[in-house]
């Protein structure tokens, strides 16, 4: 069991370096200096974490002060928080009652990033390894505690999206005592096994998302198909000038975890082809667009990660590439290969500018055999914070049965299903889902 990440976290150095007022919001930018490794004593190195107030105008400057703080917690891993042009969706929704701390998790965004430039500088690939150890849910989990005391706030209100959520249950695990409550949306993660059975249940998931898709756009399998046979054919190159290679043309699958993103894959494929004085080629308007998806060099912390988000006291060694063998029908290779979804493979760091120079060591990563535990099962147990959770029956990132037996280990978390939405659902009715989840867990303290 780790150490209680409450039991360890004190107010750490806090500066504010600017404020901004437009379009309905006041923002704050607040700059932290937290302990690298928080479960040392907090002794040596010091990292920076950056999160970014959001604070609606409907509320004077002295009311907003009084207002209970909400900590968003982003998907991921390696995603940094949102940069909200104006309040909207379920940030509107939160504004009314909350002050929004839109944070960027360690590593992404102004909070120390870590990338194919900034990595190198822990040395080599050992001390990197060791260095990515402490970019985990657990100290994610201790940053928020030293922030919260920082800000002098009493227990408050987290809301996690994603990997979010599975940070909401590591905080439920190790520091409950500075929740007031919690909400989750597409992110209750198992809190047992092998890394093995998510990704089982998620290639079964994403292929039947990929009948229903072409069940509704008959004329994308055949366009799908067609792509693939180029690409095995041709050499295209993206706008980069990297290669696009079959693979990850099937990275457009991520498309497929949305309500309305899944019809933008339709427009997406209705221009891939264009008439050149060499034949049929892919045009470049198509190219510029896979790019765009295909490319980690916004999120590198995602690929290296990504799967030790699944491994607890074991490693996962390339868990999706090896349970790929029992799914033939999204190899490349494939007579009509199937999109795939946010699985990560060995071949992105040979195939990616972005990550081939991290290879080395996401092999190490994906060897790590002495992960730490991310989730206290005895304490969820036993939870006494208020707890909602939106589960998506058609998750094809997060599993419905996994989610609910989670759920089911969790002390008195409330549960809504539904299969109105997919994964970004808070995307397509943002507003209405908060207020439902905010509205479970205060009917509970209620």
């Amino acid at each position: 069991m780790l150490e209680a990440a409450s039991s360890i976290a004190k107010a750490v150095p806090h500066t504010i370096k600017a404020r901004h007022e437009y379009r309905g919001m006041r923002t704050a930018e607040h700059y932290f200096e937290v302990p690298l490794d928080h479960f040392n004593g907090g002794a040596g190195e010091t990292i920076t974490v950056f999160a970014r107030e959001y604070v609606s105008t409907n509320h004077s400057e002295e009311e907003a002060v009084q207002l209970p703080w909400l900590l968003y917690l982003q998907g991921g891993p390696g995603g940094r928080g949102n940069r909200f042009p104006a309040l909207g969706g379920w940030s509107k929704a939160a504004a009314k009652d909350f002050r929004i701390l839109m944070l960027d998790q360690r590593g992404t965004g102004l909070s120390t990033p870590i990338d194919r430039n900034t990595l190198p500088l822990r040395g080599n690939e050992t001390e990197q390894l060791d260095y990515l150890a402490h970019f985990r849910a657990d100290s994610i989990v201790a940053d928020a505690e030293a922030i919260r005391h920082a800000l002098g706030s009493g227990p408050w209100t987290i809301y996690g999206q994603s990997y979010g959520g599975f940070c909401a249950l590591s905080y439920l695990s190790f520091a409950p005592d500075g929740l007031r409550e919690a909400l989750i949306t597409g992110g209750l993660a198992p809190l047992h096994g092998p890394a093995d059975r998510v990704y089982q249940a998620t290639f079964r998931r994403v292929a039947a998302r990929n009948a229903e898709y072409f069940a509704s756009y008959p004329e994308d399998r055949a366009a799908v198909t067609r792509i693939a046979r180029h690409l095995r054919g041709t050499e295209e190159l993206l706008p980069d000038g990297e290669r696009l290679t079959v693979e990850r043309f099937q990275m457009m699958g991520s498309f497929l975890g949305g309500n309305t993103r899944v019809d933008t894959l339709h427009y997406l494929l209705e221009d891939a082809f264009v008439v050149t004085p060499d034949g049929e080629r892919l045009s470049d308007v198509f190219l510029e667009q896979v790019r765009g998806i295909v490319s980690r060099a916004a999120n590198p912390l995602y690929a290296l990660m990504h799967e030790s988000i699944y491994g607890q006291g074991r490693a996962t060694d390339w868990a999706a590439a090896r349970v790929l063998q029992d799914f033939p029908e999204f190899g490349p290779d494939a007579a009509e290969p199937l999109l795939t979804g946010e699985m990560v493979y060995p071949w992105y760091f040979e195939q990616d500018a972005a990550l081939r120079p991290l290879r080395n060591v996401a092999w190490l990563v994906a060897g790590k055999s002495d992960w730490k535990p991310l989730y206290d099962p005895e304490r969820l147990a036993a939870n006494t914070v208020p707890v909602a959770a939106a589960v998506y029956s058609d998750d094809i990132y997060v599993d419905r049965d996994l989610s609910l037996e989670t759920a089911n280990a969790v002390r008195g978390l409330q549960v809504w299903e539904t299969a109105d939405f997919h994964h970004d659902g808070i995307a397509d009715d943002g507003e209405g889902i908060f207020g439902r989840l905010l509205g479970m867990v205060r009917s509970v303290r209620n």
